[in-house]
């Protein structure tokens, strides 16, 4: 496995490059095209600066209207060099602004589709915001330089996308398996930055690390799901209204060194 390339910010604990993993066909993805994270509140002039010169030009938030209202903008949304795009992972995100105080995932009844815990979960994402996932990853096609996929950990929402896209341009789902445990490696300061958070620390609270820790068996079987159900995850892209010439753009933006 690819050693991770951490980019390493004061403001949040969990973002890579995932430049350097490997393709089944003897290609790589390339540096500077795809970057995961938890969230970008909390940047510093410093680390703005660092995104810069790393190339990233478009920022795709996968977390709810509710807690975007509830933390703010951050300091990235004044950059005009940058284009934001919101995809929220869950249906009901049509939440009114008094009623912001609530997350979309307080006390929610989720329909069991695995016996693995989060990989049910992150198949409840495919099932209720397919179109989201599809748009995430138009992003990532299409953008000119690099695009940062987040959510608040960078662990469930972001690591759902971000094996979807690995996966469907050929990396092998042992790497992508392995970029998904990386995160292990900074579990602790993650839950940490959540629980400084007031958006977050409810749901935080009392909850032990171990419930945060990513587990192997999650990736492998939410990838063996789709293919179950839609075949492959090209195949599960389509469904959501890419063409072949949509894939074609997402592979060679993520592996084509003139991508």
């Amino acid at each position: 496995m690819t050693k991770p390339a951490w980019i390493d910010l004061d403001g949040l604990a969990n973002m890579r490059d995932l430049g350097g993993l490997p393709t089944q066909d003897g290609g790589q993805i390339q540096p500077g095209r795809l970057v995961r994270s938890d969230n970008l509140q909390e940047l510093t002039d410093a680390d703005i600066e660092t995104l810069l010169e790393h190339g990233v030009t478009d920022i795709v938030d996968l977390r709810s209207k509710a807690e975007l209202q509830m933390t703010g903008p951050g300091p990235l949304i004044d950059l005009e060099s940058l284009t934001h795009h919101h995809h929220s992972l869950f249906a009901d995100d049509d939440i009114a602004v008094e009623d912001a105080l609530v997350l979309p995932w307080a006390d929610r009844v989720e329909e069991e589709r695995d016996d693995n815990h989060w990989t049910s979960h992150y198949l409840g994402y495919l099932a209720e915001r397919p179109d989201s996932v599809s748009d995430a990853l138009r992003v990532v096609a299409r953008a000119e330089g690099a695009a940062v996929v987040h959510c608040a950990a960078g662990k469930d929402r972001t690591g759902t996308v971000v094996a979807l896209a690995l996966s469907a341009v050929g990396v092998s789902d042992e790497d992508v398996t392995a970029d998904y445990l990386a995160t292990t490696e900074r579990i602790e300061g993650i839950v940490e930055r959540l629980q400084a958070t007031p958006a977050y620390a409810d749901n935080l609270r009392d909850r032990p690390m171990s419930d945060h820790i990513p587990d192997p068996e999650t990736i492998p079987r939410l990838l063996d799901a789709v293919r179950r159900t839609a075949g492959s995850v090209p195949a599960f892209l389509k469904a959501t209204g890419w063409s072949d010439e949509d894939l074609e753009q997402l592979r060679r933006r993520l592996t084509d060194p003139a991508g």
